[in-house]
C-alpha cells in the first residue's frame, strides 16, 4: 500500500493549486501526485476552511478529546468509589498500593492506568512501582517521603541549598533530620542550589551525541568528508537554512539523500526549533522508509536535542554530527542551499512568509528534483537517477 504524504506537503500543493496560475492535472503531475488525489485534498481544504460542510480536523479532535475526558472521569469515579470503600475497612494497612495494583489489573470491572489512580489518590507512580517491585524498608519509605516533602520546598524557592532546606523542614514541617542525611537526599533527587549550577558559555555548541561518520583522514592527516553513497536512503543530510521577507525570518530543514542528491523531506516554519527538524525528517521517513541510515548533520541545538535523538533510534536510523562550527563538514547541503538562495531568495524582495514558502515548495518539488539535471549524476535529474537505478536493481 502507498504511504500517505506528509500534511506538510499536501497543504503546500493545495496553496498552489489555490493561486489557480495552472490547470489541477499540470500541477499534480508537476507534483508527482494523481489528479484524483489532489481533487480529494482540495475537498479536505474547502471543509477545514468552512467552504464545505463536514468536520474538520479539528471537530475530530475536539470529539476524541471529549471522549478521552469521558472515560478519564470514569475511571476517576471509580478510584474515588473503591478507595472510599477501602479506606472504610477495619484493620487499614499503611499504604493503598495494594488497590492501585488491584484497580489496574486486567480483570477489574473498571481497568484504570495506574498513573490515572496515583494521580487521583494523591501518590506517584515512581513510589507503586518501586513498591511492586521490591517492598521498601521503613527507612527508605521515610526517605522517599523526605525527598517528596524537600521537591516542594524547593519548588518554592530554587536559591535553598541543602542547609537551608534541612532548616525549612525543621521550623516548617516539623521534621528533624541531620544535614548529611539531607545532604544525601538532594544528591540522590538530583535537587541543587539554583546558582550552583554551572551555566555553559555562549555560543558554546556543547558535546555531540554522535561521532562523524563521514570523516576520513587522507596521508597527509587531513580531515576531510566524503559525500558518497552505493544506493538510496544511504547517507542522509540534513540542515537549516534561514530567510528573510519584510514579515519576519522563515526557516527550512531540508533532507538530501547523498546518492540521487534528491530533496527527500523537508519542513518550513517561522521559527527555528528542533521540532523543525523532527517534522523534516518524519516527513522524510513517511516517503522513504529507512533503515539504518546515517543522518548526518551539524551540531545545532536542534538536532542535539533528546526527542529529534530519540526520533532517529525508534526509527532505525543512525546520527552523525560533524564538528563544531565547520561548515564544510556539512558542505554539500551547503551547496543545496546556496542553489536555493541563487533561484529562489535572490530573485525577488519577499513581502509575506506564505509567498516564500510556496516559491521554496515549488522549486524543490518541481525544478529541483524533477527538471535541474546535474552533471555529477550524468546529466540527469534526481528522480531520474533513482528510476534508473531502481529498474536496474529490480531487473
Amino acid at each position: 500500500m502507498a504511504k500517505p504524504y506528509p500534511k506538510e506537503f499536501r497543504d503546500d500543493v493545495v496553496a498552489v493549486a489555490r493561486k489557480g496560475q495552472a490547470p489541477l492535472s499540470q500541477i499534480a503531475k508537476d507534483f508527482g501526485i494523481s489528479e484524483g488525489s489532489l481533487a480529494n485534498w482540495m475537498k479536505k481544504a474547502d471543509v477545514e476552511d468552512g467552504h464545505r460542510p463536514g468536520l474538520t480536523d479539528a471537530d475530530r479532535a475536539e470529539l476524541r478529546e471529549a471522549k478521552k475526558r469521558i472515560r478519564l472521569l470514569e475511571q476517576e469515579n471509580e478510584v474515588l468509589r473503591r478507595a472510599a470503600a477501602y479506606l472504610s475497612q477495619a484493620n487499614l494497612p499503611k499504604i493503598v498500593f495494594p488497590l492501585v495494583r488491584e484497580m489496574a489489573a486486567t480483570g477489574a470491572r473498571i481497568r484504570v492506568p495506574v498513573a490515572v489512580a496515583c494521580r487521583v489518590l494523591g501518590l506517584t507512580t515512581q513510589g507503586y512501582y518501586k513498591w511492586l517491585k521490591d517492598p521498601v524498608c521503613r527507612r527508605d519509605w521515610d526517605d522517599a517521603h523526605l525527598i517528596d516533602i524537600l521537591y516542594d520546598i524547593h519548588a518554592d524557592d530554587a536559591t535553598l541549598g541543602y542547609r537551608f532546606l534541612t532548616d525549612e523542614l525543621d521550623l516548617e514541617h516539623g521534621i528533624t533530620v541531620g544535614e548529611n542525611r539531607v545532604h544525601r537526599l538532594c544528591r540522590i533527587a538530583g535537587i541543587t542550589a539554583s546558582h550552583h549550577k554551572k551555566r555553559s558559555k555562549a555560543g558554546s555548541t556543547g558535546p555531540a551525541p554522535h561521532d562523524d561518520l563521514l570523516a576520513v583522514v587522507d596521508e597527509h592527516g587531513v580531515v576531510r568528508h566524503e559525500f558518497v553513497a552505493d544506493a538510496p536512503n544511504k547517507v542522509w543530510l540534513w540542515d537549516i537554512s534561514e530567510h528573510p521577507t519584510r514579515e519576519g525570518k522563515l526557516y527550512i530543514c531540508a533532507i538530501k539523500d547523498v546518492f540521487s542528491n534528491k530533496i527527500v523531506g523537508y519542513s518550513i516554519d517561522s521559527r527555528m526549533k528542533s521540532s523543525l527538524a523532527r517534522a523534516a525528517m518524519r516527513n522524510a521517513i513517511a516517503l522513504r522508509s529507512p533503515d539504518g541510515t546515517v543522518c548526518h548533520s551539524d551540531r545545532g541545538g536542534q538536532f542535539r536535542a533528546k526527542r529529534t535523538q530519540r526520533l532517529l533510534v525508534n526509527n532505525g536510523l543512525v546520527g552523525s554530527m560533524g564538528r563544531s562550527y565547520g561548515a564544510g563538514d556539512n558542505a554539500s547541503m551547503e551547496s543545496f542551499f546556496s542553489l536555493l538562495q541563487k533561484n529562489v531568495l535572490n530573485t525577488q524582495r519577499w513581502d509575506t512568509r506564505e509567498d516564500l514558502r510556496l516559491a521554496i515548495v515549488t522549486w524543490i518539488e518541481t525544478k529541483y528534483n524533477r527538471r535541474r539535471r546535474q552533471r555529477a549524476l550524468g546529466k540527469l535529474t534526481p528522480i531520474e537517477f533513482e528510476m534508473i537505478y531502481t529498474t536496474a536493481e529490480a531487473a
